[in-house]
């Protein structure tokens, strides 16, 4: 078992956790967490979507908050682009990266945005050219990959086509989602070797959700094949709106107390990360949804 020396984190709190939450969150506030987020040493954040205010309200202000970020070098900022009008808003805003968002289930891929695993990439693909010949990396996610809502269980055949078409047209990193986190460790484990059968492995990402408690395991699986670089959300925010029931992302806290504790570098400070989650959490009034950092705000409290 060889464990990567180092992980990269892409905190996903400001787009992916806020974008649920019913009341709007003000733009300040979300341009506070990124700073926070910074702060605390997170290189990678994606900061918001640039999607329909009629689907998504929450992300309504994308342009505000990208304007309103005090940049730091070192750092890349990624909006979530789901077709080309998308990408035509967002280019303005000088996204560092753009991401796309395919599923490995019809029926997802349906309800979530309208169209078939098939059409969903003839719509990325002029955003993904669009992107990468104004020198913007193109990232891209599939969504339910262990399971959906809808279908059930996810067979690593329907992983394993997504990652193709995406090579395909161009996406050059490819995250495998267990959007509603159903996944379990041999199945996170077989999701992510369809993926790897299109993508080198310094190109895999795991974004793992904590609905049965199983991401930090789903994510200890993937360390244990050598996948480097996770997405999380400060304070476990997020859930999923298509999926009923779905909790938030891994808490980055969570994680980056787990390869601490493992001897794994990420170059997060930890405490200045726990001071982050508990920002924007106060503003919702409610506790960080992170066992670590409410265990180290007790232990502060006490």
């Amino acid at each position: 078992m060889k464990l990567p020396a180092k992980v990269k984190i892409v905190d996903v709190g400001p787009r992916d956790g806020l974008q649920n939450e019913k009341e709007p969150v003000p733009a300040e506030i979300k341009i506070g967490l990124v700073h926070r987020l910074q702060d605390a040493g997170l290189k990678e954040i994606e900061v918001t979507s640039f999607v329909s205010p009629k689907w998504v309200p929450q992300m309504a202000d994308a342009a505000e908050v990208m304007a309103g970020i005090a940049r730091k070098p070192g750092v890349r900022y990624s909006v979530l682009t789901p077709n080309m009008k998308g990408f035509e808003a967002a280019v303005a805003s000088r996204p560092d990266e753009i991401v796309v968002f395919g599923a490995a289930s019809e029926a997802f891929s349906r309800r979530n945005i309208n169209c078939s695993i098939a059409e969903s990439i003839e719509r990325f693909a002029p955003v993904v050219e669009a992107a990468r010949a104004k020198g913007i990396y193109v990232r891209g996610a599939i969504s339910v990959a262990v399971g959906c809502p809808y279908e059930g269980e996810v067979s690593p055949e329907r992983v394993e086509l997504v990652a193709r078409l995406m090579k395909q047209i161009g996406v050059q990193h490819i995250g495998v989602a267990d959007t509603i986190g159903v996944g379990t460790p041999v199945k996170v484990q077989r999701a992510m070797e369809a993926a790897l059968k299109h993508y080198d492995l310094d190109d895999v990402s795991g974004h793992f959700h904590d609905t049965y408690g199983q991401a930090l395991g789903n994510t200890l699986a993937a360390l244990e094949m050598g996948v480097w670089q996770y997405d999380t959300s400060v304070a476990g925010l997020g859930g999923c709106p298509f999926a009923k029931g779905a909790t938030g992302n891994v808490a980055t806290e969570d994680v980056v107390y787990m390869l601490h504790g493992m001897d794994i570098e990420t170059g997060i400070d930890l405490d200045k990360l726990i001071d982050a989650g508990k920002y924007v959490s106060d503003y919702l009034q409610r506790k960080p949804n992170s066992r670590a950092a409410t265990a180290i705000l007790n232990k502060r409290a006490a």
